[in-house]
């Protein structure tokens, strides 16, 4: 029996809450979040007497330690900003605490995300005797994992991965994003890139797009985007001869974030405004909706995988893995939509793969280097069931 803590209580929060709750893994669970009344909510309606809420200003690694300490927990999961993720580990390290997020660290005066902040704490952990499982969400996430699975399963070597994220769901919205508003916009509007032949190439944002087709969906006009599991697979792989990313936007999303981009509304650094310093994309983010209450009304499916080429006993081999997952199933189950879902469930397997031993290794790792049966054979019973196709020709074969 583990007690866990989960920082955060936004839409991941919240499936997070609502599935670590019924796992008997799981004997206490302080969910803390920096608006107690968000953590009371969740609390309510899950109904679980091993759900404790608490006040957390997760900016605060003093007050973080003193929590760590006063309900000492034996892994912590965190769905917070990605602005936090360093104060966290520090905490964890501090608290002798285990570690698990869904995002790498990203600065907040910087539009840039990377691992390498997080991988330079990998030899404090190993000397604590702790684990810190970087990117356990879906994507990041699931997509490592696929891969690592892929390669142990069907692969002698993987030389090319295509990750391709579609929603293909309506929330009635003219304009809102499936999480974090800020985080959101500035993932996307970032320069382009993907790996190929040794290096890393660039172009300009949302430039290179094509029609991907996905089960059940159909094709989607999908974008490529630079996306952070590219730098730890690439990292950990190192036959792969091209690595992409691939996310669907729909011509209306398109149009509206370059209108907002046009008018300076995406803007990070601060522009006076009657003698007060304002965050363009900050004051957005208080006018888009709140990505957790479009749950209710959310119709459609996502479809996230992974295409991969190789070699498997010296011949080429194509494999596809996915899983798709219902918006309105998601919020009939936890009172969440479909991304949240997809993100929050791996958390809870990574979790749980730590506690009972089978992730449990001291320091700082990548969901990809962790063994990804156990991991897979949870997922379907979790409510992400995946799905195989195995060397039928690849929408990425020509190209």
């Amino acid at each position: 029996m583990a007690r866990l803590i989960i920082v955060g209580a936004g839409g991941v929060g919240n499936v997070v809450a609502h599935k670590a709750a019924v796992q008997e893994e799981f004997s206490e669970i302080l969910l803390a979040s920096r608006t107690i009344e968000k953590c009371d909510r969740i609390a309510k309606r899950i109904g679980s007497n091993k759900l404790q809420t608490a006040a957390l200003d997760a900016d605060d690694v003093n007050n973080t330690i003193k929590l760590l300490k006063e309900f000492r927990p034996d892994i912590l999961i965190n769905v917070a900003l990605p602005y936090q993720d360093l104060v966290l580990m520090d905490a964890c390290l501090e608290a002798g605490v285990d570690y698990l997020d869904t995002a790498n660290y990203e600065p907040p005066d910087v539009a840039k995300f990377e691992y390498s902040w997080q991988w330079k704490y990998h030899d404090r952990y190993k000397e604590a005797g702790l684990t810190a499982i970087l990117g356990c969400g879906f994507d990041p996430g699931v997509t490592g994992v696929f891969t690592a699975y892929a390669l142990k399963h069907y692969f002698d070597e993987i030389n090319y991965l295509d990750i391709v994220d579609c929603n293909a769901g309506n929330h009635g919205q003219a304009f809102a994003t499936n999480f974090n508003p800020e985080i959101n916009i500035r993932e996307i509007t970032q320069v382009g890139r993907y790996y190929e032949n040794g290096k890393w190439i660039e172009v300009p944002p949302l430039s290179i797009h094509r029609p991907i087709p996905y089960p059940e969906i159909g094709e989607k006009e999908s974008y490529l985007l630079y996306h952070e599991e590219l730098e730890s697979l690439v990292k950990h792989i190192p036959t792969l001869k091209r690595a992409r990313f691939w996310m669907t936007f729909s011509q209306s999303y398109i149009t509206h974030l370059q209108v907002l981009e046009n008018l300076g509304l995406t803007r990070i650094d601060p522009v006076d405004y009657e003698g007060t310093q304002v965050v363009p994309l900050k004051f957005l983010k208080s006018l888009l909706p709140e990505p957790a209450s479009l749950a209710e009304n959310y119709t459609g499916q996502t479809s996230i995988g992974c295409h991969i080429r190789g070699l498997k006993n010296g011949k080429e081999s194509n494999y596809y893995v996915y899983n798709n997952c219902d918006h309105s199933k998601a919020y009939q189950e936890v009172g969440g939509q479909a991304i949240s879902y997809t993100t929050g469930v791996p958390a809870v397997i990574g979790a749980l793969m730590v506690v009972k031993g089978i992730w449990k290794q001291p320091g700082v790792f990548n969901v990809e280097q962790c063994d990804p049966d156990p991991f897979m054979k949870l997922l379907g019973p979790l409510g992400l069931p995946w799905h195989e196709v195995i060397d039928r020709p690849s929408p990425f074969e020509e190209n």
